[in-house]
């Protein structure tokens, strides 16, 4: 059995996943809307590691986009869905 990757820290997943979607206004429009956070309150939301949490299950909950991040963050999507599994640090 070859040995798994190292498990990806969540939070910095969590921070790279918040740049990829501010990367394209349209999906950072969606984020926004379903979450009902504007610009001002997601910069400050993204000091709470729970907030991160959220994020990554945002992520996992879109195929598309999970692929889409996945391959631009250089990680495997598996990495990401284990990622937003694991409790958010206090």
């Amino acid at each position: 059995m070859p040995p798994r990757p190292p498990a990806a820290d969540p939070e910095m997943l969590a921070i790279a996943a918040l740049s990829f979607l501010a990367e394209e206004p349209e999906r950072l429009a969606r984020f926004l809307d379903l979450t009902g956070l504007s610009p001002a309150t997601l910069r400050q939301a993204a000091s709470d590691p729970r907030f991160l949490a959220s994020v990554l299950d945002y992520l996992a909950a879109d195929e598309s986009l999970l692929l889409a991040f996945a391959a631009n963050a250089q990680v495997a999507p598996e990495s990401v869905v284990a990622a937003a599994t694991r409790p958010p640090r206090e």
